[in-house]
């Protein structure tokens, strides 16, 4: 009973480039599933998923929004993740716990930035994904284009599953090519009819090519089609589902989400071609106790329990909720839980199923299902809630690099409190999103993934926490690192006239390419007693936090404590502590410390007319293009890379240099150092502000 259930199932997202119509598309399953009985639209603020005050003022979506609904029997959970590049973590964290996802294209961009970075996202998680191509009814629509685009840009495989009747303003319906039937629609109305006369030779042709296509990945389809045998719709969806499944196709069905075309039929395509948590299969972790065992979990109810915590967001009513994929077992409201994770005991005080801004209140989440949950203590992004009886830890989730600083401040001392406790819940809920104290400056610094993050964020401050603050202009967030191994040995000792102060240790640098930061203890014979090893760990990662050479984070160095030594009566951890700090102070120079620059990828789409300018912009902002292809007739799409502290202001530039006619998309590529002329400007300005 309970896997019949759980076939049942489908655990979707909806993800696309901005503007693509993920949250417009959204909101019409909702309204022909019966959730809602109005639409609601973006541009005017009334959009269901789109419930938070600063989405609705700038008509894009910032917070990943789950709700539950039901098609032709099956429980539908859906995520509408949004298209900015700013928040491309809250699509990370919601593909990490999907089992399938919508790609939404926009008939007229094709395959934009976003499109790009969310399918390779998708990739990495091996979710299986199908694609719906919006907006077929604007001028300069072009399914045909958008499926070579998705092939070339995307290796899709994209197989056409529909094809319009009529372009542009003319587009009255679709032809589904599996059950060979034409959908017309007058207003909310959806008519099933024979495929009109003039189309039906097109229609025949592309059905054979389906049938082709998935015979490639299905044996039984394949002998059907060779020995000339009558292939069924059930054939065609069975081979559908199978080549879906394992990754082999991406389906492409089309429509227009404004105005209420084909979003029945891809309701319809989410059912019978987008996995169940059973088709997904077990999920891999790790033993707690044993890193290098694995250990898998069934999605059955009679498994143990088995969830991860995909985000956490404050409610004014209920206060913090704690969303979660539940992958085995069942979680009863008012039952403890284990967060492996943190290595915490947790109780569950309610368990809510969230409709966007409305919630229902359940007494259990079984496998499969997404819900979230009401007083957990411990448990933030990507960890790991499970049986204590039965432990386990699953993957964590991937948090990228922030790319801007800004300076914030309360506009009064009495604030300063208030404001701390709003910083703490806003990263608590946003793992994109940094805060540190500046000691020497005595300022807090906010960073994020871009100017737009956080505007968003200060905006939250002001509106949610009813904070009156005061900001900087953006700044680019620069790293240091290492680019030469160095062995060093450092002594501290100090005497004050009581118990003294003695640390020594002898350790090695290392650049750690891609790795991060890492510390390697290789002490033998006790020469440093075990109990001062994390004091020496903690040293060091305090001081990499706050950089060596101008104040910023370091990344990709490798500590490694090779031998030391200690005083019976003066060391302590907090000696072995500032012996660390000390110690990496002193190595600047022979370790060869660099800065590094955010370098962005940048997406330009731009009418033939303007390629020169601006091409000759981006050489001027130390940027390089790398590629030009055609875009439709008379543009083109140029992409490349440019370091991010020459690109403020650029959207002015660009409007300058087209006529307003082009637009641009950026998203973080690397870090890469800076040229010596620029880093050391920057160092000398870093010195007066410390002086000043």
């Amino acid at each position: 009973m309970g896997k019949s259930i759980i076939q049942k199932i489908r655990n979707i997202g909806i993800v696309a480039h901005i503007d693509a119509g993920k949250t417009t598309t959204t909101e019409r399953i909702l309204f022909f599933t019966g959730i809602t009985h109005k639409i609601g639209e973006v541009h005017d603020g009334q959009a269901v998923m789109d419930f938070m005050q600063q989405e609705q003022e700038r008509g894009i979506t910032i917070s990943s929004a789950a709700i539950t609904t039901d098609w032709k029997d099956h429980q539908i959970n859906i995520i509408d993740t949004p298209g900015h590049i700013d928040f491309t973590l809250e699509v990370e964290r919601s593909l990490r716990v999907l089992d399938g996802i919508v790609m939404v294209f926009c008939a007229v961009g094709g395959v934009e930035p976003q499109s790009e970075t969310v399918w390779h996202q998708a990739d990495t998680y091996k979710v299986p994904r199908i694609a719906f191509v919006n907006k077929m009814d604007r001028q300069g629509s072009n399914l045909h284009q958008t499926i070579e685009a998705m092939n070339e840009m995307l290796g899709a495989n994209a197989v056409l599953f529909q094809i319009p009747i009529g372009e542009e303003s003319d587009f009255k319906g679709i032809i589904d090519l599996v059950t060979m039937k034409a959908i017309t629609y007058e207003k909310l109305d959806m008519q099933i009819s024979n495929i009109p006369e003039n189309l039906r030779k097109k229609a025949i042709q592309l059905h054979i090519r389906l049938i082709e296509q998935l015979a490639d990945f299905d044996e039984s389809l394949m002998e059907k089609y060779l020995d000339e045998e009558e292939i069924t719709v059930i054939d065609i969806e069975k081979a559908a589902r199978h080549a879906v499944l394992n990754l082999c196709i991406t389906p492409v069905f089309c429509g227009s989400a404004f105005k209420n075309k084909g979003i029945r039929l891809l309701l319809d395509a989410i059912v019978d071609y987008l996995p169940s948590p059973i088709d997904r299969g077990i999920v891999l972790g790790t033993d707690v106790n044993d890193p290098g065992t694995t250990i898998s979990r069934k999605p059955s109810y009679r498994r143990p329990f088995s969830a991860i915590a995909f985000k956490i967001s404050t409610d004014a009513y209920v206060g913090q909720q704690t969303f979660i994929r539940v992958y085995s077992g069942e979680l009863k409201a008012g039952s403890y839980i284990y967060n492996s994770s943190k290595r915490e005991k947790e109780r569950v005080g309610r368990i809510l199923r969230i409709h966007a801004n409305n919630r229902e209140e359940l007494s259990t989440l079984k496998a499969g299902d997404i819900g979230s949950l009401i007083g957990m203590k411990y448990t933030t992004t990507g960890d790991t809630l499970c049986d204590k009886e039965y432990p386990i830890l699953l993957e964590n989730i991937h948090y990228p690099e922030t790319v801007v600083d800004m300076k914030i401040e309360p506009s009064s001392t009495k604030e300063r409190d208030k404001l701390g406790n709003a910083l703490n819940k806003l990263v608590l809920e946003d793992p994109s999103f940094k805060v540190h104290f500046d000691d020497e400056t005595e300022e807090t610094v906010i960073s994020g993934m871009g100017e737009l993050h956080l505007e968003v964020i200060v905006d939250r401050l002001k509106t949610e926490y009813k904070l009156d603050v005061a900001v900087g202009e953006p700044a680019v967030a620069f790293r240091e690192t290492i680019t030469r191994e160095v062995r060093h040995e450092y002594k501290y000792k100090k005497q004050t006239g009581g118990r003294g102060q003695f640390a020594h240790i002898i350790f090695r640098l290392e650049p750690n390419p891609k790795k991060g930061i890492e510390f390697i203890d290789h002490i033998k014979g006790g020469n440093i007693p075990r109990e001062y090893i994390p004091a020496v760990e903690k040293g060091f990662r305090k001081t990499v936090e706050k950089g060596l050479m101008a104040d910023y984070p370091m990344v990709d160095i490798k500590f490694v404590l090779i031998d030391g030594s200690y005083h019976s009566v003066d060391s302590s951890e907090m000696a072995f502590q500032i012996c660390t700090f000390q110690g990496l102070r002193t190595v600047v120079n022979k370790a060869a410390i660099k800065l590094l620059e955010p370098v962005m990828k940048i997406e330009i789409n731009t009418p033939d007319t303007y390629m020169g300018d601006i091409i000759g912009d981006i050489n001027r902002r130390r940027g390089k293009i790398n590629n030009m292809r055609r875009y439709r007739k008379g543009s083109q799409k140029l992409t490349g890379t440019v370091p991010l502290m020459e690109m403020f202001g650029y959207a002015s530039a660009l409007r300058t240099h087209s006529s307003g006619r082009a637009n641009y998309s950026m998203e973080f590529l690397k870090y890469a150092p800076l040229p010596k002329a620029i880093e050391e400007m920057i160092i000398e300005e870093r010195r007066k502000k410390r002086k000043g």
